[in-house]
């Protein structure tokens, strides 16, 4: 038979347990943050080849020119979160469409699923063509 004292040590224990945080606590997490970033920032970030070139445009923008390297989930897709629910959310992305307005909606999402690392093309695409950098058709 269980003493009162000893009742009262066991109850405190497991109740004195519950108040540490564990070790993967994600209220512990740093918080993504979106870093809009212009052409040349970019072009630097993408010559890492563990970053991803992430391009939400359709796929007929895509086809038309693109981002050497970069892949397409075009945002309006109806299986965009699907698709992009399947990306590791701790690797780090490097994301644009044609001139930056999906390119924000997108990196909305993108944050909202917990995402480490996101950094948005402003000037998108177009930005990238105009300051005569690589296009891969």
């Amino acid at each position: 038979m269980i003493t009162s004292r000893a009742f009262l040590i066991l109850v405190f224990s497991c109740c004195a347990a519950t108040l540490v945080p564990a070790a993967d606590d994600s209220s512990a997490k740093t918080p993504t943050k979106v870093q809009k970033v212009g052409v040349e920032e970019f072009d630097k970030l993408r010559q890492d080849k563990s970053k991803t070139v992430l391009d939400v445009r359709t796929p007929q923008e895509f086809k038309s020119g693109h981002i050497p390297g970069a892949v397409n989930i075009d945002i309006n897709s109806p299986d965009f979160e699907n698709k992009i629910g399947a990306l590791d959310k701790q690797k780090t992305y490097l994301v644009h469409c044609a001139a930056g307005g999906r390119s924000a909606r997108a990196c909305k999402k993108l944050e909202g699923m917990g995402f480490k690392e996101l950094y948005d093309l402003s000037p998108g695409f177009r930005g990238w063509e105009k300051a005569g950098k690589p296009v891969e058709k």
